[in-house]
């Protein structure tokens, strides 16, 4: 919570991570859990450090070409969601949360429909995951004084890393 970084101050109020709380840029993610959810909203996964995350159809097409349709298989595999300005509902761009890279796969192409006559070809590939163990390391062995100005100096995904770590040792 800095001058330097203002990010958190446009997070939405929401029970999800939403297409708007990624206007900074992509993030990488870890996923924790899956579960069922609502006939709206039937899976709901569970992310290291963020919100859940709830993927459109679309998504949710992407994920099950690229890892298979057993959820429980998902867990621990790591995501690149971005806030693609594109996506419409109701025939308007609102804007919506894609996956751009994912882990354990082979990159791959699928023409997905955008709409009754026309569809759009999503490009994925891999991603390989950060190791953050060196920065979580250091920041654990920063004297408490001194924890915030090294804090000030993290990505958003070291940030989502030291939380995840800190909220297992207290588990």
């Amino acid at each position: 919570m800095t001058i330097e970084n203002l990010s958190d101050t446009v997070k939405t109020k929401s029970d999800q991570l939403n297409a708007d709380d990624l206007v900074a840029g992509s993030v990488d993610v870890i996923i924790t859990g899956i579960r069922r959810g609502s006939a709206d909203q039937p899976i709901i996964i569970d992310i290291q450090g963020l919100m859940p995350f709830k993927p459109c159809k679309t998504v949710r097409r992407i994920l099950i070409k690229g890892w298979g349709d057993n959820g429980h298989s998902w867990v621990g595999k790591s995501l690149r969601l971005y806030n693609d300005p594109s996506v419409k509902w109701a025939g308007v761009a609102i804007g919506g949360i894609r996956v751009s890279h994912m882990s354990d796969i082979e990159p791959f192409t699928i023409a997905l429909n955008a709409s009754a006559k026309h569809k759009l070809h999503h490009e994925i590939g891999l991603l390989v995951p950060e190791d953050h163990t060196q920065i979580i390391n250091q920041y654990t062995n920063t004297p408490q004084e001194q924890q915030q100005a090294l804090w000030e100096t993290l990505t958003p995904n070291q940030m989502a890393a030291i939380t995840a770590a800190y909220n297992q040792q207290e588990a």
